[in-house]
């Protein structure tokens, strides 16, 4: 498993917020919503989006089968233009309301998971957010910008068409067919984004591309619960260990073993999303001898304990990231 298929197999949808807006102008939306990462697509029409603070020219115009991705948890505005002052402000929960506080849900409800000004607006949008960090990988939110713009030209999913299907529907287990509409609709987007020649290579992919540092990296991806050792990366990547971890430490950014246990604890913090799973199992399955060694590690670099992480839905401090 390459380090990019790694970031990719991460976000894990649960309840996530899914929402077709249909607006007429002028339209303006504050969200701030804290969400850790929220997919925007463009059905018909066109906007902007204002990060949070940024003058005119550095807002970002969005036309017709664009897509956005928005890392949060800075707010950010999209409206038609980018002085439109905000009509509707997004509070956590998804709650929205007027500027001045007045609640909106039920005012602007045009029917199942559809909101907006009127049900013939000429701008929609298809919209989804994972509600909790615990929902997508860490590594794969630090390894993103603030915003991800990709233009209609630049990506093509078959995913999008059956979103706008799925979306309106309310039937058994959509909530569960929705979760993982958004999980590969989100994932088609960034394979996209991170073949693009602007994008930043996710940490240790480019990498990739040296032939021991890359051979170092494939093995701690295929087998990440192996023992290993600087020792042993390095016999198998045919140099020393001084010249592995010099190499390596310069490529990546780290040392081999520092990026190991990263990885480690990335994984399980994954696995502790799945609630049939016990701790000890997911100490084997990365790598730690005992459940002991997993929390005293997961609390060293997190913060909190394995079921500390388990019980707050995946919320937790990274004083090491």
């Amino acid at each position: 498993m390459d380090t990019l298929t790694g970031l990719l197999d991460g976000p894990r949808a649960r309840g996530a917020f899914l929402m077709r807006s249909v607006l007429s102008p002028p339209w303006s939306l504050r969200i701030q919503d804290e969400a850790p990462l929220t997919l925007v697509f463009v059905a018909r029409g066109d906007g902007w989006v204002v990060p949070d603070g940024a003058a005119r020219e550095g807002a970002v115009r969005l036309l017709p089968g664009d897509v956005v991705i928005l890392r949060g948890p800075d707010p950010y505005t999209v409206a038609d233009d980018p002085a439109t002052p905000p009509r509707v402000v997004i509070h956590p929960g998804q709650v929205s309301a007027t500027p001045q506080g007045a609640a909106l849900c039920e005012a602007m409800g045009l029917g199942v998971r559809t909101w907006g000004d009127g049900p013939d607006g000429p701008v929609v949008l298809l919209s989804g957010t994972y509600q909790m960090r615990g929902e997508v990988n860490q590594r794969l939110l630090r390894a993103l910008p603030p915003l991800v713009r990709l233009p209609s030209d630049a990506w093509n999913s078959s995913l999008v068409p059956l979103l706008e299907a799925e979306i309106g529907r309310d039937e058994p287990g959509q909530e569960v067919v929705l979760d993982r509409l958004l999980d590969l609709l989100l994932t088609a987007a960034l394979r996209a984004w991170f073949a693009r020649p602007e994008a930043a290579a996710p940490g240790g992919n480019g990498a990739y591309g040296d032939p021991v540092v890359g051979r170092a990296l494939q093995l701690l991806h295929d087998d990440p619960a192996q023992s290993w050792t600087v020792a042993g990366l390095a016999a198998a990547s045919g140099v020393s260990r001084a010249a592995l971890g010099r190499r390596f430490t310069a490529l990546v950014g780290e040392p081999p073993m520092t990026y190991l246990t990263s990885l480690r604890l990335a994984l399980a913090a994954d696995l502790l999303r799945e609630p049939d799973v016990t701790i000890s199992a997911v100490a084997r399955r990365v790598g730690y001898g005992s459940p002991f060694a997993l929390s005293a590690a997961f609390k060293r670099v997190r913060g909190v304990s394995p079921r500390g992480h388990r019980q707050g839905g995946g919320v937790t401090s990274h004083p090491t990231a």
